[in-house]
């Protein structure tokens, strides 16, 4: 069985986050188990395993979300001075559902 820390957690309120956008479709929190001193998460809210399982029919739903990270991504290197947008695919990718992480500084730990 795959893990979907963002399904079963996150978008069914098991687990409460610190919004910092969101809307219909889409939403960007901090992350609850931060490795940088900000990190921020950002998800579509419909299920989608990965970046390279996205399909022709996801593409207003890809264009909303990159729509959102590039707002978080603006107001962290506003803030910070800098900031690293990532995604993990395959075995670096601990959760089946495709995320990005928006983060700023040294990781910690």
């Amino acid at each position: 069985m795959t893990s979907d820390f963002y399904c079963d957690e996150v978008l069914s309120g098991k687990t409460e986050v610190n919004r910092v956008v969101e809307t219909d479709n889409v939403l960007a929190y901090h992350h609850t188990r931060p490795f940088y001193p900000v990190h921020i998460v950002t998800i579509p809210k419909r299920h989608i395993s990965s970046l390279i399982t996205l399909e022709d029919c996801d593409n207003e739903l890809l264009l909303e979300l990159m729509g959102v990270i590039r707002k978080v991504a603006a107001w962290v290197t506003e803030e910070h001075g800098a900031c690293r947008v990532i995604t993990n695919l395959g075995n670096y990718q601990d959760s089946k559902h495709l995320h990005w992480h928006i983060v700023s500084g040294k990781a910690v730990g």
